[in-house]
C-alpha cells in the first residue's frame, strides 16, 4: 500500500467511504474521553491542561478532512 492510498484511507478521502460510521463512532468516544479527563484534570490542577484539547482539536481536523473530499 502506498503511502498516498494510506493517507486517503486514514482521512476517509477515498471516493467510496470504508467507514464513515467507523470513524463517527471512534470519534465520539475519544472526544467523550478526552472531555472526561480534561475535565478531571482542571478539577484536580485547578488549571486547564492541554492534552486533552489537543486530541479534541486533532480529532475535530480529521474529522473535518474527511468531510471536504475532492
Amino acid at each position: 500500500m502506498s503511502l498516498r492510498k494510506w493517507f486517503l484511507y486514514i482521512t476517509n478521502n477515498e471516493e467510496v467511504s470504508r467507514h464513515e460510521q467507523g470513524f463517527d463512532i471512534a470519534f465520539f468516544i475519544i472526544n467523550t474521553a478526552a472531555l472526561v479527563f480534561g475535565t478531571a484534570m482542571f478539577i484536580i490542577h485547578k488549571e486547564a491542561q492541554w492534552i486533552p484539547v489537543l486530541v479534541i482539536e486533532y480529532t475535530w481536523a480529521l474529522d473535518s478532512m474527511r468531510h471536504n473530499r475532492p
